[in-house]
């Protein structure tokens, strides 16, 4: 095999890459070494700032395929036809920690996922959770400093995190489920994923359905106890990486089915709980599952950095016949996502090999940061013009509809949707055997004995409170591990 040239970055071969050039050998290091200079500039700035949330990660290429028809919900043209498949791209991480944390943490878990369609890339950015903590975006930059550190003392709160909670009662149903052996699932390959939000479908008769995504793992679901994921903190940072990679390699591609569940909009004014609340699931005997398809996962980016740690996804990168709801967390996110690839991988993040539609990109973006003019070369950067060939097609129009109400307000996210404990309540004591039951008690009360501090009796309390409102026995059972005496007010609190 031919070898290759040494170069900088601008092509010069060279040969002097392991000394440093000086006056003597015991001298000091001259200016004018340029390779030095590029080495270590380049060096300095080999990491971007990491993602405020889920900055812990894995990804992974694949492929999706069509295997049930649902053309009847959507226009999309990757749903167009049975067997229809294509290439994909996924990203799981943990939440709250930095990039060093460990895998096994207790935390939800990013599932995040891009289709590379002939329509444009459509990015599905979901939780292994099909509820979230909050309702309203407005909340959500305070909820994730409750996960992060204290200001002084740069340390993981329990104190911080209850409080959050026990003001919050929406939180309770994820609270519930991040707290049980799902905080803790065995790597990525064995939890389910789900696009969160309710999102709308749109048929070709301009009919519009609205719609949850899931991800049903065919590896089986697998967690660790709070105990065993502790231990393998310890032991292997990087088990879910380790995990996935090793699994991909060996040819052991892991699978899901992908499934929507469909609510029209006569039964969404109907619905015993705004439908478009991430804070509650649709009942699966109310509105089945339906079976759409199954992504498989079968190669390892070549290069971590440039694939995974630069990949961006955003609710906002829709495709015609996808689109999204009145859920307030959602239409925050529309915003939010790509507002921070912009920040933090830069405005041209689209035309990075990871995130590039491989189709076709046309528009009148130009210029900016790490600018790749392939593309677009000398074209016109405005329309309408007399020189170029796109032209805007009507067939992808936005889908109109009337609105309830033109009266504008903030209004209170809990108003007429207050029911927190509920669905809580049935996660409990219906979808929960005995073992999982007896795991959330002891995981609540582990992490609830953190609680400290002056105000530490009164987050207790309060928290209690919503246990005891969504089961009493949750209730009772962490207060009695608590070693907290209920009293009669504690207990009316609770109705």
């Amino acid at each position: 095999m031919d070898s290759k040239k040494l170069t900088l970055s601008n092509g010069t071969p060279y040969f002097e890459h392991q000394d440093s050039q000086t006056v003597g050998p015991r001298g000091p290091v001259l200016l004018q070494d340029f390779v030095l200079q590029e080495n270590l500039a380049h060096f300095v700035r080999e990491r971007i700032p990491e993602r405020i949330v889920h900055a812990k990660g894995s990804g992974a290429y694949g492929t999706f395929t069509v295997t049930h028809d649902i053309s009847k919900y959507t226009k999309a043209k990757l749903f167009s036809k049975v067997g229809n498949s294509c290439r994909m791209f996924a990203r799981f991480s943990t939440v709250g920690g930095e990039k060093g944390s460990a895998d096994t943490a207790r935390d939800p878990r990013g599932f995040a996922l891009k289709f590379y369609t002939e329509d444009g890339n459509w990015d599905l950015v979901g939780n292994n959770t099909p509820v979230f903590f909050i309702k309203d975006a407005k909340k959500f930059p305070d909820f994730i400093h409750t996960q992060k550190r204290l200001p002084k003392t740069n340390l993981k709160s329990a104190t911080m995190m209850w409080d959050f909670w026990s003001l919050n009662p929406e939180s309770l149903h994820q609270v519930l489920i991040l707290m049980s052996d799902r905080g803790t699932p065995y790597g990525f390959r064995h939890m389910h994923g789900f696009g969160s939000h309710t999102f709308s479908m749109i048929n070709e008769q301009n009919e519009r359905v609205w719609v949850k995504f899931h991800f049903k793992t065919k590896q089986g679901v697998k967690n660790f106890t709070d105990e065993e994921a502790v231990k393998m903190a310890g032991e292997n940072p990087d088990f879910a990486q380790e995990d996935l990679c090793h699994s991909i390699e060996n040819g052991d591609f892991p699978k899901w089915t992908m499934y929507i569940q469909v609510m029209t909009e006569d039964q969404a004014k109907d619905f015993r709980w705004n439908p478009f609340d991430v804070t509650k699931v649709w009942f699966h005997d109310d509105f089945p599952l339906i079976e759409v398809g199954e992504m498989e996962l079968n190669e390892v980016p070549v290069n971590y950095f440039a694939h995974v740690e630069q990949s961006t996804f955003s609710p906002s990168s829709l495709i015609n016949g996808i689109s999204f709801s009145p859920d307030k967390m959602l239409q925050g996110r529309l915003f939010s996502y790509p507002d921070a690839h912009r920040y933090r991988v830069g405005v041209n993040a689209h035309q990075l090999e990871v995130n590039r539609c491989p189709f076709a990109v046309n528009n009148y973006q130009r210029d900016g940061y790490m600018a790749d003019s392939s593309q677009y070369q000398d074209k016109p950067n405005y329309h309408p013009n007399s020189f170029d060939d796109i032209t805007p097609d009507p067939s992808y129009k936005n889908y109109e509809y009337e609105l309830d109400s033109a009266h504008v307000a903030n209004y209170n996210r809990n108003e007429n949707d207050s029911d927190h404990y509920t669905q809580p309540g049935l996660l409990y004591s219906k979808a929960m055997n005995a073992e999982d039951r007896e795991h959330l008690i002891n995981n609540i009360v582990e992490s609830m004995k953190g609680i400290s501090g002056p105000k530490g009796e009164e987050i207790i309390n309060r928290q209690l409170c919503h246990f005891f409102r969504a089961n009493i026995e949750l209730g009772m059972r962490v207060a009695s591990q608590l070693n907290v005496n209920i009293d009669a007010n504690m207990m009316n609190h609770s109705k």
